[in-house]
């Protein structure tokens, strides 16, 4: 029977034989973490090839992307359907799902897409979270899993881990089981070259169990895990590994990380490891026992069905992993709202929004990076999650929106929850890459944006965002929406949830009076734009405003149509669902763009940058392109001129040039 060496040097001739053809790749990492990949899948992960989506499965985050031949070897290796073999021989080709990253939607058994450092192992710690979420609802008998990650060097480098391990620790989440692959080198050499920390020094004091293993050795490896599995804390493992293991030239060098190693390296390999098959090819002995392995967990799987199917919330719980959701609050809360006419901050329509989302969708889970009092996201009566009550709703993620982020991104991927969290529009800086990397994966995931202008006022141009959202607008995957009252933020969240990626809500600090006066047959803002109010008379203007100003449209509208100017006034929530309507509905909302006789106007409170595609080269981009200042709102829209007589001044001065 081959040796749990010769079976993890399967891995190690894939990695190096896929990175040599596509000329491009890291084969160092894979060849290094062999041993201890190979412990993890044939001894420990609970998973099954045959069902990748099994709802109890372990979750396994290759953090370290970059080494994206670890897990694509051992997909193939365990028996998934993909990757083929053809497929690893086309690594990083257009017509491979074996990306240079792994990619979540391309194959099962990639539960998150991962590459930029640090992001896997935040991701991972909020499937922990899920996972925790949903055994205290659901108990051991439906939900009793680990998340497993293997992290580089740079993961435990950059910033959002220790964001994520912070969370981790607090949480006590004792299913989390980290690999450091510790092997002591970077892209630019040793890692002492850049740090000298007590890396598990940091992680205890974090609250975390550490351990030390030899990553050379599968025995060693399982041991530690075996001891892991022991803990009610999260435990990371540092497995001292050799980077290139078995290339007697290169190994333990940099010259392994991040370029392929070259065919006289490869054939000095194969002689090093005793691997004599030809590139690509796995001997039946070995191919034979990795597939025994991806069985293992058959048993298991067989044993939760009879649970499941014995259960009596089997059909809750399905249609909870499904993202199911009760969608009739919309209607009631719209319709007192149009009543009632509330003048509010979106921010605190947002919250009398999620009173009623929360009520009606027990699978959301909210919090906030500090904010909770700012961003109006804790409604509903739901609880804290706690290390004592993970059966709680709400998160306290404390000063870290690059951690939150990333974790919801992993809350939403494990499935089973609806994760939102908030902080202000101007710290999406902070969580841009978390924001970025969820919009790719197709993570459903609402952000909560709040103070979103230069009307929060008094914290001055270092909080009042300027540029973002058009930065934010500019990202593929992400739905962007800004509402101009309650009814439109109440619209927004409902269009957010029924939707299947991420989207970003952003919300002013000031009140609005309610410009939603009517009941609607339908969702409005799922249109992205609609006409709020039609011209008096002839058409000549086209104001089209956003959030907090489009209150202040109306105001230029009724003082042009006084004028004789008849003026249309658009509401566009949102710039991607406007995007997304077909040719005839974008052309009733905004007629011909080459149109001179009407005058197409954006006012926006931040840049306006982008707002000539929708206005024309004739047209009028009323906003921001300078940082703002200190005082308060009122004073503030006064002074860069959004008050209804400044706007309308401009706009008379246009039509009688």
């Amino acid at each position: 029977m081959p040796t749990q060496r010769r079976l993890a040097n399967a891995i190690r001739a894939l990695s190096m034989d896929a990175v040599q053809a596509a000329n491009s790749g890291h084969p160092g990492m894979p060849m290094g973490m062999a041993d201890a990949a190979t412990a993890l899948f044939t001894n420990h992960l609970k998973h099954d090839p045959s069902d990748p989506h099994w709802h109890d499965r372990d979750r396994f985050v290759l953090s370290a992307g970059h080494g994206s031949m670890l897990i694509y070897s051992l997909l193939y290796l365990t028996g998934y359907d993909k990757p083929t073999i053809e497929d690893i021989k086309n690594f990083r080709q257009i017509t491979s799902p074996c990306a240079g990253h792994p990619e979540n939607f391309l194959l099962d058994g990639v539960e998150a897409t991962t590459g930029p450092l640090g992001q896997g192992f935040a991701q991972a710690v909020g499937m922990a979270i899920a996972e925790r979420h949903l055994n205290a609802i659901y108990g051991d008998d439906l939900v009793n899993h680990h998340t497993y990650v293997v992290a580089g060097d740079g993961c435990l480098m950059e910033g959002i881990n220790h964001e994520a391990a912070g969370l981790a620790g607090h949480l006590k989440l004792g299913r989390l089981i980290v690999l450091w692959d510790d092997n002591e080198i970077t892209i630019d050499g040793p890692t002492d070259l850049s740090r000298k920390e007590d890396v598990l020094g940091r992680f205890e004091a974090m609250g975390w169990h550490t351990l030390e293993c030899d990553g050379m050795r599968a025995d060693s490896v399982t041991n530690a895990i075996e001891d892991a599995k022991g803990h009610q804390r999260p435990t990371l493992i540092r497995c001292k590994t050799i980077i290139g293991f078995g290339a007697p030239n290169k190994q333990g060098t940099a010259a392994t990380h991040g370029a392929p190693l070259g065919p006289d390296e490869i054939e000095a390999a194969r002689k090093e490891l005793g691997w004599d098959a030809e590139p690509f090819v796995i001997p039946d002995d070995v191919l034979s026992k990795w597939r025994v392995a991806g069985k293992r967990s058959a048993d298991d799987k067989a044993a939760w069905q009879e649970r499941l199917d014995a259960h009596p919330k089997k059909q809750e719980f399905l249609d909870r992993m499904a993202g199911k959701m009760d969608r009739r609050w919309l209607h009631d809360l719209t319709t007192k709202l149009v009543e009632d006419q509330p003048k509010m901050a979106t921010r605190k329509a947002s919250e009398v929004a999620l009173d009623a989302i929360n009520a009606a969708i027990p699978a959301t889970i909210g919090g906030s990076a500090d904010l909770t009092g700012s961003n109006n996201t804790k409604a509903g009566g739901i609880e804290p999650l706690t290390a004592d009550n993970y059966g709680g709703r709400y998160i306290y993620y404390g000063i870290r929106e690059f951690g939150m982020a990333a974790a919801m991104n992993g809350m939403a991927l494990h499935g089973g929850v609806m994760p939102y969290g908030g902080t202000f529009l101007v710290f999406s800086d902070y969580s841009r890459g978390a924001i970025r990397l969820g919009a790719l994966q197709g993570a459903k995931v609402v952000h909560v944006m709040t103070h979103d202008s230069i009307g929060l006022g008094e914290d001055g141009p270092t909080h009042q965002p300027i540029e973002h959202l058009q930065s934010l607008r500019a990202m593929p995957g992400l739905t962007v929406y800004r509402p101009a009252d309650a009814v439109e933020t109440a619209e927004a969240w409902a269009d957010a949830l029924a939707g299947e990626g991420a989207a970003l809500i952003a919300l002013s600090r000031q009140g609005l009076p309610a410009v939603r006066t009517e009941n609607a047959e339908h969702n409005l803002t799922s249109k992205g734009a609609y006409r709020l109010k039609d011209a008096e008379g002839e058409r000549r203007v086209i104001l089209i405003a956003t959030g907090s100003e489009v209150h202040l449209a109306l105001e230029v509208a009724a003082k042009l149509e006084e004028a004789g100017v008849g003026t249309e006034v658009v509401s566009m929530v949102s710039t991607d669902k406007y995007d997304a309507q077909d040719a005839d509905y974008k052309n009733d909302i905004l007629p011909d763009v080459s149109n001179t006789e009407v005058l197409r106007v954006s006012i926006e409170a931040g840049t306006t940058y982008g707002w000539e595609r929708y206005t024309g080269i004739h047209g009028m981009n009323i906003g921001l392109d300078r940082f703002g200042a200190s005082a308060p709102a009122p004073v503030l829209f006064e002074k860069f001129g959004f008050t209804p007589e400044a706007i309308t001044e401009k706009i008379q001065e246009r039509l009688n040039d």
